[in-house]
């Protein structure tokens, strides 16, 4: 049992790191409101429209693919601090760009910055916060990210209704893209008042800096077990290639990191929240209460974010995934079936189908990718395979952002919407079969889960996965 203020101290340092949701939060959510206004000022074609949106995934890949490289080198600590800088220089170039070559590149330099922290936040908390509540902790980014997309809808809303039309074609997308300064000095303030990763500080060979994090996050007498655990998990295994992930065991590993990236992406919620405006718009809403509607979908994934936070260390990480994963493929059939037989007066429905896919999104693939990715590699790979996951959780959300226009456009609605589906069935079939259990289990519990023992190699992991199931 933490003492009360190591409890204070550890929500500190978890509230600091997990700020970087903000910056993922905000630019997910600001260019629904700005591409509207974009799509009209550049003529912009389905294609160049998703490209706009997506360009800031490039950047986003690259920050992933070398963040996990670079906080091994420089600390976790440091890189998130270049994420917040690279951040606001980003939304200071997308507000005053004077053409769209300008805008992408202001936003893949955002990209960079958003990629760093995605990576690195999450992996920073789940190597401070104690297995009890390291899961609410991990929580805590997914929760900034939702704050950050549903403030940044109602920053949208309001934008458009401060003046004309015309004043939101020349102006308004400016003040949306601007705002993005906020968090990212919010989060780069924050950050001075942190200490760097114990783990990390190990690894370096600076046991008394890490000790004293330790003590101060568990007390004194966890604190000496767990620097022992660290110490003892880092002398056993090799300094860490990353052509480790590829051996029998952590393949596996590697295997359910990756497939935890994609589905918190392709399963479909991305396509909602970019293209949130647009979607409601097609079904009647206008004068800006497709905003308004966006803004709703918003603030029922801050609810519902909030009872994954209480749920996810009570229930488990697999159960709430399962749970989420076949509700969504409900809703993602209910919004289809409106696109595809078309009635009267719809909207106030699809806005109650949109509520409910988000709703099971929020309390199960929205948060726990997140949580997981870092708690299931060992320590001497975590930042590496960190890296390599969220590569492709990037990759997937840039073919969201681009192709979605594209499929809409050509294949309709109800098409797109059903694939969806689909992919959330697929979805439920692997958290079943593959992704084991973690709840209030140590990391180093975690990597041991992995090792192939005796002769058994994989039907050893097979094993311990099937233990977990249930």
């Amino acid at each position: 049992m933490l003492e009360k203020h190591s409890t204070w101290y550890v929500i500190l340092i978890a509230v600091s790191a997990g700020m970087a949701g903000l910056l993922y939060g905000f630019d997910t959510a600001v260019i629904s409101g700005a591409i509207g206004y974009l799509q009209e000022l550049y003529d912009l074609s389905p294609a160049m429209e998703g490209w706009v949106i997506s360009c800031v995934m490039i950047g986003g890949v690259i920050g992933v693919v070398t963040s996990g490289f670079l906080s091994d080198r420089y600390g976790r600590k440091n890189i998130m601090m270049v994420a917040a800088i690279l951040f606001i220089i980003s939304a200071l170039g997308s507000a005053f760009a004077t053409s769209v070559a300008m805008l992408v590149w202001a936003r893949i330099i955002g990209g960079f910055g958003i990629g760093f922290a995605s990576a690195l936040s999450v992996t920073y908390i789940s190597e401070c916060a104690p297995p009890a509540i390291r899961g609410r902790l991990g929580s805590l980014y997914q929760l900034f990210t939702i704050i950050g997309i549903c403030a940044t809808f109602y920053i949208n809303y309001s934008v458009a209704n401060s003046g004309s039309y015309a004043w939101g074609l020349e102006e308004g997308w400016r003040w949306m893209l601007g705002y993005g300064t906020i968090p990212g000095i919010i989060f780069l303030v924050l950050l001075f008042f942190i200490p760097e990763s114990p783990r990390y500080l190990i690894k370096k060979g600076r046991d008394s800096e890490a000790y004293q994090t330790l003590k101060q996050i568990s007390g004194e007498k966890i604190a000496k077990k767990e620097s022992q655990q660290i110490k003892a998990s880092l002398d056993t295994e090799q300094s860490g290639s990353a052509k480790e992930l590829l051996k029998p065991g952590l393949r596996m590993a590697m295997g359910v990191g990756i497939f935890l990236a994609l589905f918190n992406q392709v399963i479909g919620m991305n396509a909602v929240t970019y293209y949130g405006p647009d979607i409601f718009r097609s079904v009647g809403f206008e004068k800006n209460t497709e905003f308004l509607a966006t803004s709703i979908i918003g603030s029922v994934q801050v609810v519902f974010t909030i009872i994954a936070l209480l749920l996810i260390d009570k229930l488990g990480r697999k159960k709430l995934m399962a749970i989420g994963s076949s509700l969504m493929a409900i809703f993602m059939v209910l919004i289809g079936s409106i696109f595809y037989f078309e009635p009267a007066n719809s909207g106030p429905l699809l806005v109650i189908f949109v509520a409910g896919f988000t709703a099971a999104f929020c309390v199960s693939m929205g948060p726990i990718p997140w949580i997981m990715i870092p708690e299931i590699f060992p320590n001497h790979l975590r930042g590496k395979a960190v890296g390599i996951a969220t590569m492709f959780l990037w990759g997937a959300n840039w073919a969201i952002g681009q192709f979605t226009p594209i499929l809409i456009n050509n294949m309709g609605g109800a098409f797109t919407f059903w694939m969806f589906a689909v992919i959330n069935v697929i979805c439920f079939t692997f958290v079943m079969t593959i992704v084991p259990e973690t709840k209030n289990k140590s990391l180093e519990e975690i990597a041991e889960m992995w090792k192939p023992n005796k002769k058994i190699g994989k039907e050893e992991v097979r094993k311990g996965l099937a233990s977990t199931r249930g």
